[in-house]
């Protein structure tokens, strides 16, 4: 049988986890941005899409040339077949939740107004906290773990190989992200030991390939030894973003257009650096868990409430080409 004042102390903490949450909902996702690089770019230039729903997630790709373009003189016969330059890679949705749980014991022990406050916001700040943490991690991860959204490591592959939207990178060769081994460069000759003198030598050759008309790396995000080695180089020359733009402690510098990096939320692997072209990468949501807040559940077996936080998505990219990894 509930204790006297159980039931409105349950719907208390509930209202309180409600109202705060609502009143810091748009944290959440800044507080995400503030511990990773790739989610503020991302967020920055609107690239977080948010679909309805649907079995998967859909991208469409532009992966071949109109081989109809011809030169012609007068009366010359036009090529009027039909060309397949358009196909999809298919993503699967990934959840992640993060719980706000009291049992009864720690409801009632902190039943007085200002203490059960400070107890609501302390249990939120520590969803957002936990959030933003593995979310960070997700986003430079290779995807490999259950349940698990594609990270970087997944989509810009050391190997530039690997299955990814259900496309096969070894069986259609527009799906290879461009990898840059110190021990093999693409730009041919010997093996490179990356330092503050080489860096750039690694660098150049990458960007070059990633060029193609207005299409070139916005983005370059860097283990911290190799942007150690990047700022070291730049002794004379270094070039710092707006103040504004370091926040979180994401210290932008400059690499010829695009804005280098260092990530202090972890999950990149050491000595890598990766080229990113966002205008071709997307963190889709769900409309209705999108660091959404749901119902209370409460336990049919226990003295407690649990509110989960939920997140539907996945990382996609609809051109693997011009995106690359430089390692060691």
């Amino acid at each position: 049988m509930a204790s006297p004042g159980q039931s409105n102390l349950f719907n208390a903490f509930t209202e309180l986890v409600s109202t705060t949450y609502r009143n810091h909902s748009k944290q959440v996702a800044d507080n995400v941005s503030r511990h990773n690089a790739l989610f503020r770019r991302l967020s920055e230039k609107g690239r977080i899409r948010i679909e309805d729903g649907g079995l998967s997630i859909v991208q469409p790709l532009d992966y071949a040339n109109n081989s109809t373009y011809q030169r012609y003189s007068g009366y010359d016969v036009l090529n009027v077949n039909a060309v397949d330059v358009l196909t999809a890679a298919e993503y699967p949705w990934r959840q992640i939740a993060v719980n706000v749980a009291a049992s009864g014991l720690e409801m009632r022990t902190n039943a007085g107004p200002q203490r059960i406050i400070n107890f609501v916001k302390a249990k939120i700040t520590n969803a957002q906290r936990s959030l933003a943490n593995g979310m960070s991690l997700d986003l430079y991860s290779d995807g490999t773990a259950a349940n698990q959204i594609n990270g970087l490591q997944a989509l810009v592959a050391d190997s530039g190989q690997g299955t990814v939207g259900g496309i096969n990178a070894a069986t259609w060769a527009f799906w290879q992200n461009v990898v840059q081994s110190a021990a093999a460069p693409i730009q041919g000759g010997g093996a490179i030991v990356p330092s503050a003198t080489t860096i750039e030598s690694l660098m150049l050759p990458t960007w070059i390939r990633l060029t193609r008309g207005n299409d070139m790396p916005d983005m370059i995000v860097m283990s911290d030894d190799y942007f150690t080695f990047y700022e070291q180089s730049q002794t004379s020359l270094k070039r710092y973003a707006p103040e504004d733009d370091g926040q979180g402690g994401m210290i932008r510098m400059k690499y010829k257009t695009a804005d280098v990096f260092f990530d202090s939320s972890g999950g990149i692997p050491s000595q890598h650096a990766y080229f990113l072209n966002t205008d071709y990468l997307e963190l889709v949501a769900h409309r209705d868990a999108n660091m959404t807040m749901m119902d209370e559940l409460r336990s049919v077996n226990q003295d407690a409430v649990v509110i989960p936080i939920l997140w539907q998505g996945n990382l996609v990219c609809s051109a693997r080409f011009l995106q690359g990894v430089m390692k060691a």
